[in-house]
C-alpha cells in the first residue's frame, strides 16, 4: 500500500490569523510529506505494505521505530488537517456533545482539562480526545507521533476523535515559545462538526 500526502481542504492562508500561512505550508508540504515518504520507505518489503495505516498502528509494537514514528506522523496529521476550518462549528452537538457533558459537566471544563494536558506535555507530542474500546470518552497526551490507536504507552487504547499537534513546528513561527497562546487559538479553528463525524465513526469501530 503506497501512502500519499492528502491535499488540504482549504488554502494555506485560510486559517489566519490563528494559524499562519507559512506554518501551514511548511507543516504540510515538508513535515507531513517527510512522514509519508519515510513511512513508505520503512514498510517496503514488509508485511505492512499490505495493511491499512490503522492496522499497522494498532500493532505498531511489532514494527520498527521508523514505522512507528512516520506512520504515526502520517495518521496524526491527516486527522489534524480535517479538524481545522476557516468557518468551523464552534461547539459540539449531538452524541459528542452528550458524551462530553456526561464526562466533564461542561464544554468549558473539558477545554480547561485539555488545555492543561496540552500545556503539560514535555517536549513534542499530541493531545487527544478519543473513544476507548469500552465506549467511554477520554483525553490523553502522547509523546512524539504516538496516538491512542497504538499498542504502546496508553493502558486504555482507543480511536481518536480530535487531536492537537503540540510539536514546536506546529506553532513556532507565529507563537514562538508561547504554546499556551497556540492552544487557545486552536479552539478558534477547530471544527466540532468534523470531530462529531470522527466520534460517530469511532463508535462504529468499537
Amino acid at each position: 500500500m503506497i501512502h500519499q500526502l492528502p491535499a488540504l481542504p482549504y488554502a494555506y492562508d485560510a486559517l489566519e490569523p490563528h494559524i499562519d500561512k507559512a506554518t501551514m505550508e511548511i507543516h504540510h508540504t515538508r513535515h507531513h510529506q517527510a512522514y509519508v515518504d519515510n513511512l513508505n520507505k520503512s514498510i517496503a518489503g514488509t508485511d505492512a505494505e499490505n495493511k491499512t495505516l490503522e492496522e499497522i498502528l494498532q500493532n505498531v509494537s511489532k514494527y520498527s521505530a521508523a514505522v512507528r514514528n512516520n506512520g504515526g506522523g502520517h495518521y496524526n496529521h491527516s486527522l489534524f488537517w480535517k479538524l481545522l476550518s476557516a468557518s468551523p462549528a464552534k461547539k459540539p452537538s449531538g452524541k459528542l456533545e452528550a458524551a462530553i457533558l456526561a464526562k466533564w459537566d461542561s464544554l468549558e471544563q473539558f477545554r480547561e482539562q485539555f488545555y492543561n494536558l496540552s500545556l503539560a506535555r514535555f517536549g513534542s507530542g499530541w493531545s487527544w480526545l478519543y473513544v476507548k474500546y469500552n465506549g467511554q470518552i477520554e483525553i490523553a497526551s502522547t509523546p512524539n507521533q504516538d496516538n491512542p490507536l497504538m499498542d504502546v504507552n496508553l493502558t486504555d487504547r482507543g480511536i481518536p476523535v480530535l487531536g492537537l499537534d503540540v510539536w514546536e513546528h506546529a506553532y513556532y513561527l507565529k507563537y514562538q515559545n508561547k504554546r499556551a497562546d497556540y492552544i487557545k487559538s486552536f479552539w478558534e479553528v477547530l471544527d466540532w462538526n468534523a470531530a462529531a463525524a470522527n466520534y460517530e465513526h469511532a463508535l462504529k469501530q468499537i
